[in-house]
């Protein structure tokens, strides 16, 4: 469970155990092997982040002496402050840990006979010298020594109180019915009501066993929220409700159907902005630099907020200019985008400036609003976690309070300076300066959503989807008909050269999930399509895995990427172009 350490030079690290030690190994083998250093290198800070923030304990210790590795959870279950106090104290566990020595005795043997023990419950002795009772799942590590082990420990303390509170009830029901037989026996009269009043009592008994078992499941289960299978469904919900919005509905219906957009939207945020914040804290979001001009990514940037700014009755100018930056496009863009979103979030009246200014050595991108303002000594606090300054007219608690947070974190893996001034009542500036660069060329990627104006239907033009998800094909469908496409929707590559065979048809534009069924994916897809047409089809990957490799992969493939959850209006700009480029 412990990992050797980075900076230890006397301990093998990833490289070192697949034999890539030495200079000659690396270069023959590095191509192959680098890819498999990096998946287990995520896979091993992903097992890391789980075992420091899982709900239920977790230790590895040797039978004969104490803890090798513990968790904080478990440090919780016995009353220590850390996991390090808890290891620390604990250098035997039959002594120190159990509360029953011989129970421990039983549990070695029953261990070094079977090798594993499974959701076996026992009492462990916390740090105030009283019992917890608790559930351990233990497994025998002979690889590791002759009596180590690896334990999955879950308290069960108020399991175990409410089954003794259960057994005291099913006493005290015996005892009042051994007392109204001896009753009913001396008088037949009350016979009925005897027998109905315990019959009340068995059901209630029945309700009581019932609400303990369930609350003991609740807390029992882990939550594990893993980004792709939360968000499969959400994109399924958020392309159905646009594809709805498209539809001529009652305004009852129609106000229903704008609340449910705006709750998924919410959702969607706070999501992507949990996993962001995840990402950043565990230095898992590395930047992937590239010379671009800031003014295009502004003004594309902006065009996003057009809409925004109509809805708000608010006004919305950009002033740009050319000049080129060293950046990682992609945070630069959540950048910007968090804070634009952010002062519409706090103005109600007047409007928001999105400026680029150069100055000889730096580029200040400059986001000003008419907004509420911050008062001064709230300006530390704007950009931590879960907190929002809220002055009078701010009009109450608005989103989760990540955005800034994820401002921050970003602005310094990028290595630029974010500043911000504001006044009550009167408004903020936010300014991002980065270093100008001076470069003949850089690269240029469009992002999709780069058009001020779409066309209103795409005259039946046919647009193969590619999902493994029926839930995802079917709402994909639905707000791509309601555009006016075609759309030949199958869960994967054979499938859909098999379509394409039977209909002799030739789609205009490829929408792909990256993860499909068997381990293939839909770059692959993309690419049989295209071999067997033997046309260069515009394609998309649409995915829910933001990971950095495969966001690097499918640049250099020059696909464009749209994030799920699908946000439409990008969806639309993207087929727009694609369409755009086919015309021309």
């Amino acid at each position: 469970m412990k990992k050797p350490s980075d900076n230890d030079p006397n301990e093998y690290g990833i490289g070192d155990l697949l034999g890539l030690g030495r200079q000659s190994v690396r270069k023959n083998y590095y191509p192959a092997l680098q890819q498999r250093i990096d998946e287990l290198e995520q896979e091993r800070n992903r097992y890391k982040w789980l075992f420091e923030n899982a709900l239920h304990g977790i230790f590895q210790a040797n039978l004969r002496g104490g803890f090798l590795a513990c968790n904080p959870a478990m440090a919780r279950i016995c009353g220590y402050d850390s996991a390090e106090q808890l290891q620390n104290r604990i250098i035997r566990l039959r002594e120190q840990l159990f509360f029953s020595a011989s129970e421990f005795d039983v549990l070695r043997q029953e261990l070094l006979d079977r090798g594993s023990l499974n959701a076996r419950e026992t009492r462990f002795r916390r740090a105030d010298q009283s019992p917890v009772d608790v559930a351990i799942t233990m497994l025998r590590r002979p690889d590791l020594g002759p009596e180590v082990v690896e334990t999955f420990v879950a308290d069960i303390s108020e399991r175990v109180h409410a089954r003794q509170r259960l057994e005291q009830l099913n006493a005290e029901l015996e005892h009042r019915v051994l007392e109204r037989t001896e009753a009913l026996q001396n008088a037949n009269v009350d016979l009925r009501y005897q027998i109905e009043e315990r019959e009340k009592i068995e059901k209630e008994l029945v309700v009581a066993k019932e609400s303990a078992e369930e609350a003991n499941r609740s807390k029992d289960k882990y939550l594990a929220a893993a980004s792709h299978d939360l968000l499969q469904p959400l994109n399924a919900a958020r392309l159905m409700v646009s594809a709805l919005q498209e539809s001529s509905l009652p305004e009852k219906e129609g106000r229903m159907v704008r609340q449910a957009h705006r709750a998924l939207e919410g959702a969607e945020e706070l999501l992507a902005d949990l996993l962001d914040i995840s990402k950043l804290d565990q230095q898992a979001m590395n930047p992937d630099f590239i010379h671009l001009d800031i003014d295009e990514l502004v003004r594309d940037l902006g065009e996003e907020f057009v809409a925004v700014a109509t809805n708000s009755g608010l006004e919305f100018r950009i002033r740009s200019t050319s000049a080129v930056v060293r950046t990682d496009q992609r945070m630069l863009a959540r950048i910007i985008r968090n804070l634009l979103s952010n002062a519409f979030r706090y103005t109600q009246q007047g409007g928001v400036l999105l400026a680029v200014r150069v100055r000889s050595e730096c580029v200040r991108l400059e986001v000003w609003d008419t907004g509420v303002g911050i008062a001064p000594e709230k300006l530390k606090d704007i950009f931590a976690e879960f907190h929002q300054v809220l002055p009078n007219g701010a009009g109450g608690r608005q989103g989760a309070g990540l955005g800034l947070a994820i401002v921050e974190r970003m602005v310094g893996v990028l290595g630029c300076q974010i500043d911000v001034v504001s006044a009550l009542g009167r408004g903020s500036r936010f300014t991002l300066t980065l270093p100008l660069t001076t470069a003949a060329r850089f690269e240029k990627t469009r992002q999709p959503a780069a058009f001020s104006a779409l066309r209103e239907g795409f005259d039946g033009a046919l647009v193969l989807v590619i999902d493994n998800e029926p839930s995802v094909l079917e709402s994909m469908q639905a707000l791509l008909e309601r555009w006016g496409c075609e759309v030949m929707a199958v869960q994967g590559r054979d499938e859909a050269l098999s379509e394409l065979a039977r209909t002799g048809k030739c789609p205009k534009a490829i929408l792909a999930d990256y993860h499909l069924d068997d381990e293939k994916t839909g770059f692959d897809a993309i690419h049989q399509v295209r071999k067997y047409l033997g046309q260069d089809v515009p394609g998309a990957i649409v995915t829910a895995d933001r990971s950095d490799e495969v966001r690097t992969l499918l640049r250099a493939q020059y696909l464009p990427v749209l994030n799920k959850p699908v946000k439409p209006n990008r969806l639309r700009a993207l087929l727009t172009s694609f369409v755009t480029t086919l015309s021309t």
